[in-house]
């Protein structure tokens, strides 16, 4: 009797062990949340994050939403229910985590969010991005440099647009490029002839380059009948996909129809093609392989115990908190430099670009 009681308090313990062992506190396991496989830089930054979190010496589950904030919801709470002691997420709406991190915090769980900062939630450990403000700035002083501005041009027609109202990152690159460009707007260099500026008039909603077509088809018709648009802020590359196919469509691209000194980010390869096309002037670069190894660093130094790198504690207050942020700091990409940038650097292929 004693030996089948000890034979069967042998078989509880290796049972517990075998369904606990997962979580333990010895878990080498890292979530990773992508929004969506949709637009290219996504899936990048997925595989970045998980090659070299991976040759760092995780084990790492990796999600994407498809822009579903449901089951992305669903999915950090399933890399919850497996162990993962770090869970790094690209939020799709920054607002709409906050039960899932809560419970996360209670599994002494860290939240590492991934370029978007996800909004009023005291469980966001940290942030890891590009400097977003930076973003606008380079944006903006591109269009002074190209239109010759601080000589005193002008003055030019330029119409606005900014990203996804759901997304913080939007408002900061809109800051960046207008209040770069806004002493020129005062002057009457710059012409905004809608005058359509505040977020609510010039958001596109998911990024999507349809929205974006749509917003200037209708910029083109109602206030560009008689004359041309000579400048575009667009915030990114998706949506500057939409503004080029709108142009083309109204006729740009002649010579008594250039196209207008157009702004982007990401470097999506189709971006990099109008680029080389002429059809858009510059796109700024975010090399996710320096996010990666950034990120790759914040986890190690989390598992290790030990401080976790950051180098701005004042600018990102989520609603809640300010989160500490590590911000890597962007270039941009135009017809002049694409090749050393993009190419020469290995992050592009010369065949992905032709």
């Amino acid at each position: 009797m004693k030996k089948l009681v000890s034979l069967l308090l042998v078989v509880v313990l290796l049972l517990s062990f075998a369904l606990t062992g997962c979580s333990s506190s010895d878990s080498k396991m890292i979530g990773v949340a992508m929004p969506t496989k949709s637009l290219q830089r996504w899936n990048q930054d997925g595989a970045n994050m998980k090659a070299k979190l991976e040759e760092a010496g995780y084990e790492v589950v990796l999600e994407y939403a498809d822009n579903k904030i449901d089951q992305q919801v669903s999915q950090i709470e399933n890399m919850i229910t497996k162990g993962c002691k770090v869970i790094v997420v690209a939020s799709i709406d920054g607002t709409a985590l906050k039960g899932a991190l809560a419970q996360a915090a209670k599994e002494d769980i860290k939240i590492i969010a991934y370029d978007r900062l996800i909004r009023d939630s005291e469980n966001v450990d940290f942030y890891a991005t590009f400097d977003n403000y930076l973003v606008g700035q380079i944006q903006g002083e591109y269009i002074i440099k190209d239109l010759g501005l601080e000589s005193g041009a002008g003055p030019f027609n330029m119409e606005v647009f900014g990203g996804s109202p759901d997304d913080n990152n939007a408002y900061f690159f809109n800051s960046g490029a207008m209040d770069t460009l806004q002493p020129y707007i005062d002057n009457g260099q710059l012409i905004i002839n809608s005058n359509q500026v505040d977020m609510e008039q010039i958001a596109i909603q998911g990024w999507k380059s349809e929205g974006a077509q749509a917003r200037m088809d209708n910029l083109l018709t109602a206030f560009y009948a008689d004359k041309n648009v000579d400048v575009v802020l667009s915030p990114n590359d998706s949506l500057a996909q939409g503004i080029v196919a709108s142009l083309k469509a109204a006729g740009y691209g002649s010579a008594d129809k250039p196209f207008p000194v157009l702004t982007g980010q990401d470097c999506d390869t189709t971006n990099v093609k109008m680029l080389i096309a002429g059809e858009q002037s510059m796109s700024i670069f975010k090399d996710t392989r320096t996010l990666a190894d950034q990120v790759v660093s914040m986890v190690s130094a989390i598992m290790a115990g030990e401080t976790v790198p950051v180098n701005d504690t004042e600018t990102y207050n989520n609603g809640v908190k300010v989160v500490p942020s590590y911000l890597c700091e962007p270039v941009f990409a135009d017809k002049d430099n694409y090749k050393e940038l993009l190419i020469d650097s290995g992050y592009y292929t010369a065949d992905q670009i032709q």
